[in-house]
């Protein structure tokens, strides 16, 4: 903590002990015997309640040696969101890891994906198609540019003085007093996933995008008691 800002916080090098980075808890026997996924998200969740320890670098690992229905055993990885975001996270662990059957080859990752369809065409009219037609492949762009402009604008705007309305995502710090926040997962079917994005003809991201934001709009709704104008 940086006395001369004012108390804030800043980066400072330092030597990095990894055994100060890797926990191994000691969970209740009989939660583990009876329910280990459950035992397991109680434990997440306890992690979004604990602060990091700003002494050191800000991640550590939780290893979880109990199976599950799903795995052998689980880790999780904390870290601040100062240190990067979920993507590029992802990504560097998945750079990191090998294959289990042969330890030296690298992972295989997906290519970009190429969007196809015919919102995505913006082939220039031919001139047998007639003025008319030109002037539309013509507006569209400039409506495309309006629409940037707008977001660009909105996001300046954000970043300097707007604020999100609080909310049941987003609730106010009343006091300093740390809210415990759940994590809450489910298993589903990669084939569907495939089904989905054929029929749509989308990426898989687009598809689990998609059911995020519905999962999170039916939370809110129904919490909430307000009536989504959306069908």
């Amino acid at each position: 903590m940086d006395a001369s800002k004012y108390g804030m916080p800043r980066w400072v090098e330092t030597k990095v002990n990894v055994d100060d980075h890797i926990i191994i808890p000691r969970l209740d026997p009989a939660i583990l015997a009876s329910d280990p996924e459950k035992a397991i998200e109680d434990y997440v969740a306890s992690l979004s309640t604990l602060p990091m320890d700003r002494c050191r670098p800000l991640w550590d690992f939780h290893f979880l040696n109990l199976p599950t229905s799903e795995a052998a055993s689980t880790v999780v990885l904390r870290l601040h969101h100062s240190i990067g975001d979920g993507t590029s996270l992802m990504t560097l662990l998945m750079a990191s890891s090998r294959s289990t059957t042969d330890p030296s080859r690298l992972p295989a990752m997906p290519p970009p994906p190429r969007r196809k369809g015919a919102i995505y065409e913006r082939s220039r009219p031919s001139l047998s198609d007639g003025g008319l037609a030109f002037l539309a492949w013509i507006w569209s762009y400039l409506v495309l540019v309006w629409h940037t402009l707008v977001d660009f604008k909105l996001l300046v705007s954000t970043l300097l003085f707007l604020k999100d309305p609080y909310t049941l995502l987003k609730r106010a710090n009343g006091g300093g007093e740390s809210y415990r926040k759940r994590l809450v997962h489910r298993s589903i079917s990669f084939d569907d996933i495939k089904f989905i994005k054929t029929t749509m003809n989308c990426t898989v991201n687009d598809v689990l995008v998609g059911v995020t934001s519905a999962a999170l709009s039916r939370y809110y709704f129904r919490k909430s008691g307000r009536l989504s104008v959306r069908k």
